[in-house]
């Protein structure tokens, strides 16, 4: 029961993490200004991105582009408990993957549908090179989904080992 439950409680605690920095953020600082942290290479910033990661879709004036966001965001949560409702199914690498993809959608899905917009606020740059900002559940994401390619690295390396020992 632990194991099944231990993922949507990470999903849990990655959702109230992005909750509580995003209305710290929308709370304390103004939309588009700029607090340096490092000079050079760390700001948090309040951006409001209407699209998706890296502002993708963002200029879209189609009225169906939030359905559509919605959509997909929900058809992936959805697909992804479905894999960690399964009992015994992946790995632990796998598993918390999954549940760190899932709990970063879940946040930036409640900004999309509570307020139309998802708040960004960590910008990384070097001179004039920045990445677009992003928030905590990018960053969940990210993570998950390189755990999931680590996991999917793993089980073509043991596949391989099994294949090598059997065939020689």
């Amino acid at each position: 029961m632990l194991a099944r439950a231990l993922p949507f409680a990470i999903a849990a605690t990655v959702f109230l993490l992005d909750r509580i920095t995003k209305r710290i953020v929308q709370t304390h600082i103004s939309s588009w200004d700029t607090i340096r942290v490092i000079p050079g290479f760390f700001n948090i910033v309040h951006a409001e991105n209407r699209g998706v990661a890296f502002g993708l879709f963002s200029d879209s004036t189609s009225p169906w582009r939030s359905v559509i966001l919605v959509g997909l965001s929900i058809a992936v949560m959805v697909f992804v408990v479905s894999l960690l409702w399964r009992p015994g199914h992946g790995g632990l690498a796998l598993r918390i993957g999954l549940a760190f993809v899932l709990g970063g959608a879940i946040g930036n899905l409640y900004d999309r549908v509570v307020h139309g917009t998802v708040t960004d606020f960590v910008e990384i740059y070097e001179g004039t090179h920045y990445f677009p900002a992003f928030n905590v559940a990018d960053s969940a994401i990210s993570v998950g989904a390189a755990l999931l390619l680590l996991d999917m690295w793993r089980g073509r390396e043991r596949t391989g080992e099994i294949h090598r020992a059997s065939s020689g």
